[in-house]
This record gives structure tokens, C-alpha cells and sequence, in this order.
């Protein structure tokens, strides 16, 4: 079993920045894949950003590319997501999830097994 919980969410103004953290506990290690999820009130929840367990390959979605960044440091079991530049677009509960390592990074809801219980992101215009 792999426990995980974030932090870092709040309320913040357009054009600024916010990091998020994920801290890991139980069976983790280098061999799970994390990744970044988001969901908007109404919608359904969406992939943001993933990172094998080297912390070496990172994928992101498109519309997010060169705005957020993850990284990870497995001393400390945990995973981060730096945002900036936020938009109100932005504005989610923000969730962090791992899986055991694939070949490849997923991206799809169903390709994790464990999940935190969310960090609210709210950006002002």
C-alpha cells in the first residue's frame, strides 16, 4: 500500500505562482511512477503531469507544457508540481497519484492505483 497526501494548494491571483507537494508513505520507492490529476468543479478529472521513478522522464499534458513542471525527490518521498503563471483556468482540487512503474508514463485515471485525497487550487482574475 502507498499513502499519499498533498499540500501546498490556496488561493491565489492570476499570473502567479504555487507549488504543490505530494509526500509518500508505505511501500514507495524509486519503482512507482507518480503523476498530477486534476479536476474542475463539473468536469472530469484530467491528467496534468506524470514522472517515472528515476524522476528522469516527465510527461506533461499539452496545454500545460512550459507553465508546470514536476519533479521528485526520492530521499524524501516526495513528488512536486510547480505552477506558474496561473491562470483561473487552473482553478481545481489538484491530486496526486502513483502507480508501479510501466513501460510507459500513463495518463489515463485508471492506470493509478493509489491516490491523495486532493489540495484545492483557486486562482483569481
Amino acid at each position: 500500500q502507498v499513502q499519499l497526501v498533498e499540500s501546498g494548494g490556496g488561493l491565489v491571483q492570476a499570473g502567479d505562482s504555487l507549488r504543490l507537494s505530494c509526500a509518500a508513505s508505505g511501500r514507495t520507492s524509486s519503482n512507482y511512477a507518480m503523476a498530477w490529476f486534476r479536476q474542475a468543479p463539473g468536469k472530469e478529472r484530467e491528467f496534468v503531469a506524470a514522472i517515472r521513478g528515476s524522476g528522469r522522464s516527465t510527461y506533461y499534458a499539452d496545454p500545460l507544457k512550459g507553465r508546470f513542471t514536476t519533479s521528485r525527490d526520492n530521499a524524501k518521498n516526495t513528488v512536486y508540481l510547480q505552477m506558474n503563471s496561473l491562470k483561473p483556468e487552473d482553478t481545481a482540487v489538484y491530486y496526486c497519484a502513483a502507480t508501479p512503474e510501466k513501460l510507459y508514463l500513463g495518463t489515463r485515471v485508471w492506470e493509478y492505483d493509489y491516490w491523495g485525497q486532493g489540495t484545492q487550487v483557486t486562482v483569481s482574475s
